[in-house]
Order: C-alpha cells, then structure tokens, then sequence
C-alpha cells in the first residue's frame, strides 16, 4: 500500500514538475522572441540617405523614412506621427547644408538625447558654393541711362568702393549647395560614413553592414567610371546644362561638362527675377545649346517660357534632382536615376548614351 501511494504521489510530483519546465520554456521563448523582434529605431530625412541605409541594413533596423521617394526635401514638413518617431530615435540622419528646412528647424528645437547627424555637412566638408537665389544679382544692378555729368563724377569717385561692396554682398549671398550625391564619390564616402555610424549602433551586425556596404560601393564605383564616358560622346561645344533650379553642380564639376545655368537657386522655392530669365535667353542664343532640360519637380510654365523666347527645345525627359523616384517609376533608385539623368542629358545633348 506504501509503495502503490509513493509511487502515485511521484507520478503527481513529476506531473507538475514537468509543467513547470514547460512553462518556463515557453516563458523564455517568448521573452527572447520579444528581445529578438526589439530593434534600434533610427530616422532618415532624404529619400537617398534612406535607400542607402535600407541597402547596408536590410531589415535589421526599425527605421523611419520622412522624405520619401518623390517628395521635394526643399519644402516638406514632417506629420505627427513622424515627428513621434523622430523622439523615439536613436539616431536622425539628415542632410544638412539646408536640404530640408523645415525638418532642420524640427530637429534643431526637439529637446531630445538622440543623436542628430547632418550626414552631408559631415561627409563632405568643402561643399560648392552657389547662388541661392539664382539670377538674382543682377536685378538693382541696372542704373538710368542718362546722368547729370557731376552725378557721373560722384559715382566714379566711388566706384571702387560700390565694386568691393558688391563683391562682399556676392559673396554673403553664396550658400553651401546642398545636392551632394550628385557626385557618385561623394555618395560612395557616404556609404562609408552610415557603415560606421550603424555599426556602431548595432555591432552585432558588423558583417552583414560591411558586407553590403562594400558591395554597394563596387557598383556605384563602375558608375562613376560610367558617367564621363557618357558624358565625352557630348560635342564639346554643347556641354551646357541649363535645368529648373541649381541642383547638378556636384555632377557638372566631376563630369565633365563645360558649363552650367538654372531658372531658380538651390531650393525649388526660389523664385527666378526678370532680368536673370533674360539673361540665360541670351545665354542660351549665343552659346546655340540644342537643349534644356524640366525637373520632375519644377516650374515647367516658366521653362518653356523660356524655352520660346529663345528658340531651343526642352528634353522630353524630365530630370531628377532632389532625390529618388516614386517605386514602380525608371528611377526608383539612386543607380536609376544617376543612368536615367545622365541617359537624358547625353542624348539631348547630341552624345550618345550606352546602356549601363
């Protein structure tokens, strides 16, 4: 009888034994699926800076884009949600150099310990420099044809005086061109930049971040290589590139072309003056350029204004400057649309662009 209870009361035992291990088993799981799905929340402004950590991350990271492919950086304001988000981040990777203005000005007044990286201020520290409103220097430049001689005196008296002050006023309307992916070289010391910035957000990832990043750049390197082959079939005296706004001089610069104007500055906000539209009228009459080219996002009325008075045609092919294309669009990705605007500036340029 002793025995039969014994063993009974072990059998209960072991029992509830067992259920406790199974218990704690799925306990553990859980919590260590709950750990494995918890990743570092990062944010991204510009539709590039968020494809190029999509390529070295994949999905190892919770990260928000604000900017997404297609939207103008120049005018976006980030929704609730987003600026949630921006609270939440370890790390906001954003241009800089005045790209999003909007959202710098949200970065700057969050009272936040998450790191903020101006991602293209840090990369490239000797940006161009351009004019922010384009054109515009010219507009109270123009005196009254006719003077009072001693009114000529006066201003001769002064002349060198107007000179210096107008250069210095030149100088202090130059800004810092925030389109700096344009130079494929650039985009690659980027690359390396996020490389390290996320490995030393996520260590654990170290392999999987060099792995890509290393990858990616040995393509974007064959496209920098690509682009002044392109660019070389162009007859020399065509190398004008006139657009919307000021958003290729990184790609005029490391390519090759001669010479480059726009409509408006740096921002797509930039309104063009009356006599900067005459001027690259005249521009464009003396140098017999055969094309110009719209943006996506651009002021198309007033380029084909322009494109009339001066008698040239205007690409069928629209350029992207101020980011990556919509999904699903020929340009949906920076390698897209570097080869699809080069494509376009070659051919209506009179070269002849090769596939890539």
């Amino acid at each position: 009888m002793l025995n039969k209870i014994t063993v009974r009361n072990f059998g209960r035992v072991f029992v509830a034994a067992l259920s406790l291990v199974i218990s704690s088993c799925q306990t553990t799981s859980q919590d260590l699926t709950s750990l494995d799905e918890e990743k570092f929340k990062i944010v991204a402004t510009h539709s590039v800076l968020c494809e190029f950590i999509t390529i070295i991350a994949e999905n190892s990271l919770d990260s928000t884009c604000l900017v997404e492919p297609g939207q103008d950086p120049h005018t976006y304001k980030p929704t609730p949600s987003q600026r949630k988000a921006m609270e939440q981040a370890q790390i906001i990777f954003y241009g800089g150099y005045e790209l999003e203005p909007k959202i710098i000005q949200l970065i700057q007044a969050t009272e936040t310990n998450n790191k903020k990286i101006p991602v293209y201020e840090t990369v490239v520290t000797q940006p161009i420099l351009a004019e922010h409103s384009h054109h515009g220097e010219h507009d109270h430049e123009a005196e009254p044809a006719e003077h009072e001689e001693h009114e000529h005196e006066h201003e001769h008296e002064h002349e060198h005086e107007h000179e210096h002050e107008k250069e210095e006023t030149k100088q202090e309307e130059l800004t810092a061109d925030p389109h700096v992916w344009h130079d494929t070289q650039n985009a690659i010391a980027i690359i390396e930049y996020l490389q390290s910035e996320l490995i030393e957000l996520n260590p654990a990832q170290t392999n999987l971040y060099g792995q890509n990043s290393r990858e990616y750049a040995e393509q974007l390197q064959q496209l920098d290589l690509w682009i002044p082959k392109q660019i070389a079939t162009i007859p020399e005296t065509q190398r004008l590139l006139i657009t919307t706004h000021d958003s290729l001089n990184y790609y005029v610069q490391a390519y090759g072309l001669q010479d480059y104007q726009s409509l408006q500055g740096l921002s797509t906000e930039d309104s063009p003056t009356a006599a900067g539209l005459k001027e690259l009228v005249n521009e464009i009459r003396q140098t017999g350029v055969p094309t110009i080219f719209a943006e996506v996002r651009g002021n198309e009325r007033v380029i084909n204004n322009v494109a009339t008075e001066a008698g040239v045609a205007i690409s069928d092919r629209k350029l992207l400057t101020d980011g990556i294309g919509k999904p699903g669009t020929d340009s949906d990705s920076y390698l897209k649309m570097m080869v699809n605007n080069t494509c376009a500036i070659v051919d209506g340029l009179g070269g002849e662009c090769q596939p890539f």
